[in-house]
């Protein structure tokens, strides 16, 4: 198994917490360094051609793209413990949480986008960051509104165990401390990060913490 992933991809975050969770190790993680634009090589676009983060190649067949399909994969290849509800509805509000950050927010402030706006738009930096921050704050409210208003809502996003929705959360509110987004706003939200950081398997799977992460963080 070899993992496709930065230091800095939110989406790869997800997938390492995923692992950890079910404490499979790929034999092998390549850095494609997204602020160099590594994601272009010819060499990274023959394994996804999206040129985009994370990929995981598991045995013979094709590579695996897009973190959410990756984590449905690795629920189904290892389904203990799981990252998804054993009830039907259960399963379909956590996928739900889970597509709020993932699908609506994420893809707004990855850097391709950023780059986007800086370099065709002409927006300063204080610009984008306040396209960062909107999105971001938009999908934070929306989840803070099904956690505090579901009685599903738990220790974790749904009930007393990490799911997907946990995972995806969690790499959208480290992602807004990056950019400064102020939380306060967000209790919940904060409160259940919070709490998953304090598990192994989300605190190791930390950008920071990653080999290639530099000693300073800039955006």
């Amino acid at each position: 198994m070899k993992l496709f992933g930065f230091w800095r991809s939110m989406a790869t975050f997800r997938v390492r917490i995923a692992m950890n969770i079910k404490n499979v190790r790929p034999d092998e993680e390549v850095s494609i360094d997204l602020m160099k634009g590594a994601q272009f090589a010819a060499s990274y676009k023959a394994v996804n051609p999206q040129m985009v983060l994370p990929a995981l190649a598991d045995g013979d067949g094709p590579v695996l793209f897009q973190s959410v399909a990756i984590l449905e994969y690795l629920e189904e290849k290892y389904p203990n413990p799981p990252i998804l509800p054993k009830d039907l509805r259960g399963r379909a509000r956590v996928r739900g949480l889970a597509q709020i950050i993932a699908s609506d927010a994420h893809p707004l402030y990855v850097p391709r986008v950023r780059n986007y706006l800086a370099k065709e738009l002409k927006l300063d930096e204080a610009g984008v960051n306040k396209w960062c921050h909107h999105w971001q704050a938009a999908a934070l409210q929306a989840v803070e509104t099904h956690l505090t208003g579901d009685k599903e809502t738990g220790r974790f996003c749904h009930g007393d165990s990490p799911t997907m929705a946990d995972i995806c959360l969690v790499s959208h509110v480290v992602a807004s401390r990056l950019f400064k987004l102020d939380l306060t706003p967000f209790p919940a939200a904060v409160r259940i990060v919070d709490e998953c950081l304090k598990i192994d398997a989300f605190a190791r799977a930390h950008p920071l913490k990653q080999p290639d992460a530099p000693k300073e963080i800039t955006h």
